[in-house]
């Protein structure tokens, strides 16, 4: 189900809808980190992605919960700890240790190429997780 939600979102970046910078699907919720296409705002994207993986979602027993929380970020707004963040959302809660890679974690190669060489060979420093 994980890549399969990573894989939706990512087709809805082939239809220019948005470009996915760095993304993790937890057990109960999704975070991601989009920069928006020309073609849709955020409310129909987000509405799209969410009725696509419904039937994958559905599949498992669960469903995606109303609304979501949104956050526009300034040009000028550093973005590592956005990053940090998703990236380290299932260490932070204990789904698995630290020298570890979470299958849920995308990020997009150009974002990869400048992060992963701030993490502990693709995973989280221990002082990360403090």
């Amino acid at each position: 189900m994980t890549r399969d939600l990573i894989t939706g979102a990512l087709l809805l970046e082939q239809e220019s809808v948005w470009t996915v910078r760095t993304m993790t699907v937890m057990p109960d919720h999704a975070h991601l980190l989009v920069t928006l296409g020309d073609t849709h705002p955020l409310s129909a994207s987000i509405r799209l992605f969410k009725g696509r993986s419904s039937a994958t979602l559905r599949s498992s027993g669960l469903r995606w919960e109303r609304g979501c929380f949104d956050h526009r970020l300034r040009v000028e707004e550093n973005r590592l700890p956005i990053f940090q963040y998703i990236f380290l959302n299932a260490y932070r809660t204990k789904l698995l240790p630290p020298d570890q890679r979470w299958p849920g974690y995308y990020c997009h190669p150009l974002d990869w190429a400048w992060f992963e060489p701030l993490t502990n060979e693709s995973c989280p420093f221990p002082e990360w997780l403090v």
